[in-house]
């Protein structure tokens, strides 16, 4: 199990050791001391794990919670995704940028994703599994979203536009422009 580089501080991209063989495949999709050493931070506490199947095409996203925020831990247990973090920490070198990793069931890789980051994804393949662990509980009072379309941050989903499959309430975020100075997430660095 190793740490991947990325391009956003706070992300971390994580690939597992997978042993496969004729019969299946085993490997570890979680480890406190590896994630620690890796920059997760220690009191990121997992206290829900949510698991979402999706079609081809579906775009879920993009979310975040306000309030103290919500660090998520997303892999891919069926298919492959493009997995996407857009940095809402005013005051970052890099606030308002997005980064996207592909997620698959071959390599196993899991993307954390830290408080102060929208968080979404676009199934790549005819279905995904997406399986994540969460440091908050789900609290719909908090939830919020933006637009997985806007175009100042130009996420590149890697499907044509009419391919994309949105929720009605995804659909009406707002764009980043329009919350920017009600987002609760500061940078430290």
């Amino acid at each position: 199990m190793c740490a991947l580089s990325v391009r956003l501080e706070g992300l971390v991209l994580v690939e597992p050791a997978v042993h496969g063989d004729s019969r299946g495949f085993f490997t570890e999709t979680y480890r406190v001391e590896l994630h620690e050493s890796w920059g997760i931070p220690p009191d990121d506490r997992f206290v829900q794990d949510n698991h979402s199947r999706s079609a081809h095409g579906v775009v879920r996203g993009l979310h975040f919670q306000v309030g103290e925020g919500v660090a998520k831990l997303v892999r891919c247990g069926r298919g492959r995704i493009l997995d996407v973090a857009v940095d809402l920490r005013r005051g970052s070198p890099t606030y308002g940028a997005w980064e996207g990793f592909e997620l698959d069931d071959e390599s196993m890789r899991a993307l954390y994703v830290p408080r102060g980051f929208a968080h979404g994804f676009c199934v790549l393949s005819d279905v995904a599994d997406v399986i994540y662990k969460q440091t908050g509980y789900y609290d719909g009072e908090l939830e919020r979203g933006i637009a997985y379309d806007d175009p100042d941050i130009g996420i590149d989903w890697r499907l044509p536009a009419e391919e994309l499959i949105v929720s009605d309430r995804d659909a009406a975020a707002p764009r980043l422009a329009e919350i920017a100075e009600s987002l609760p997430f500061r940078w430290h660095p």
